[in-house]
């Protein structure tokens, strides 16, 4: 294609599914046919997905797993986790149940504060733009009646308003700073409208104001939106037991490996290379239960490695020691979640998920997800210190080479049979195919 689309979204759902075949295949035919394979048989469920955005042309599946056996504050759970990735599902399974018999996870919501901000240019004296503030704090929560009557209802609200001065980053620069409780709503509809108000209020307010010279009273709004960075809306999760309740059958020596798996938390902790793929495995479990609970994991994973980096080096979120024979592991990050609102309420395997858990609050979801990220992390550092990462993964990664290559279930049976005892590998599978196959 060497030309712009005029109108595109103005067209019709099979005309943009027709433009799309016959601009970017060779055969248009079978590129619809795959298109419409997806679709769902159910005409209205296959209209709300159309409309969760937009130029919608059909469904991207990914698989919904479940980890069970998460027992966390004393509490069951089984875990839905949507992800595309092998072998994530059982890993945070099986430290599940790794951590089940040794006393189970335990989770608490540090704090629930978000943060929205109104970016304005004001040229002045900073002294008068301070009095004003002082009297004009009241009127910015006032106007705002109308859009929290209802989360204040529900026990959330406007928490605080700050003017901050950051003349000394950027000239003429300041910010409306204010903080939010947004109880099981994710919020940021909410927090956007309010942010929206302050902005309205503070010009309306700034042209009336008396201490003002003409050019002060023009205050510049550049913009009002809330941050996903939340560094005080905090969970913790952590697992701890004796050291000599660590062992298992792949950890015949518990205080080795329990000082193994130390220093490797360690490395992630000083080691910016390590600590991106650290973190990484953490965000394999994390993201997985955002997806599944309709939550916004672009959100979450923003302003969890902002966290990682708020100390000026990007670092471990999770930490590990040893202490008079206790063997800790815990993480402490940032999760600005919801459990109404949004997709939550409109998504069929949203609600089945949600149901899975529980109908959990959104405090108790952060709870959940931050245990499954930690778990996730678990059972790969216990895989990197002890028979290391590709064994287990590759024994789950196999089926994905398999289908790659359309075995037979007769193929399938003899190849898995040969790799029982042989190291798997990519390589060696497709080489064991092709042998086969001769």
């Amino acid at each position: 294609m060497n030309n712009a689309v005029a109108g595109f979204s103005k067209l019709s759902k099979e005309d943009k599914i027709n433009w799309i075949a016959t601009e970017y295949f060779t055969n248009p035919t079978e590129a619809i046919t795959t298109i419409k394979q997806y679709w769902n048989n159910d005409s209205k469920l296959q209209q709300l997905h159309d409309e969760f955005i937009e130029n919608t042309i059909t469904n991207f599946y990914l698989p919904m797993g479940i980890a069970p056996n998460f027992l966390i504050n004393n509490n069951y759970y089984s875990v839905p986790m949507v992800i595309e990735e092998s072998s994530v599902v059982a890993a945070a399974a099986k430290s599940a149940k790794y951590w089940s018999t040794r006393g189970g996870f335990k989770a608490t919501v540090l704090n629930s504060e978000k943060i929205g901000q109104v970016h304005f240019i004001y040229k002045g004296d900073v002294q008068k733009l301070e009095n004003f503030f002082k009297v004009t704090k009241s009127k910015l929560v006032e106007e705002t009646e109308n859009i929290t009557k209802n989360m204040q209802k529900r026990g959330g609200g406007i928490l605080d308003i700050e003017l901050r001065n950051k003349t000394n980053e950027l000239e003429n620069y300041f910010q409306l700073h204010a903080t939010f409780e947004t109880k099981d709503s994710m919020g940021a509809n909410f927090i956007n409208s309010c942010l929206e108000q302050f902005a309205k209020t503070l010009k309306v307010e700034a042209q009336n104001y008396d201490g003002f010279s003409e050019e002060e009273k023009n205050i510049q709004v550049v913009m009002s939106i809330l941050s996903n960075y939340v560094p005080n809306c905090i969970v913790r999760a952590e697992v701890s037991c004796r050291i000599e309740d660590l062992a298992e059958k792949k950890i015949e020596n518990p205080q080795e490996f329990a000082e193994k798996f130390v220093q490797a938390v360690k490395i992630a902790e000083i080691e910016p290379f390590r600590a991106v793929t650290h973190n990484k495995g953490i965000m394999n479990g994390i993201d997985s239960v955002i997806l599944a609970t309709g939550n916004d994991f672009r959100a979450v994973e923003a302003g969890i490695h902002a966290y990682a980096s708020r100390n000026g080096k990007y670092s471990s979120l999770s930490h590990a020691k040893i202490e008079n024979g206790v063997f800790t592991f815990w993480m402490e990050i940032p999760l600005a979640l919801g459990t109404v609102g949004g997709l939550t309420s409109l998504h069929p395997l949203v609600k089945m998920a949600l149901q899975i858990l529980g109908r959990p609050s959104a405090h108790e979801l952060m709870q959940i997800v931050a245990v499954t990220g930690l778990a996730q992390n678990f059972a790969a550092l216990r895989s990197l210190t002890t028979t290391g990462i590709q064994e287990g993964h590759m024994k789950m990664h196999i089926n994905n080479i398999l289908n790659q290559f359309q075995t037979s279930d007769e193929e399938r049976i003899m190849i898995k049979k040969h790799f029982e005892n042989n190291t798997i590998s990519h390589a060696a599978v497709v080489e064991f195919i092709e042998n086969l196959r001769k």
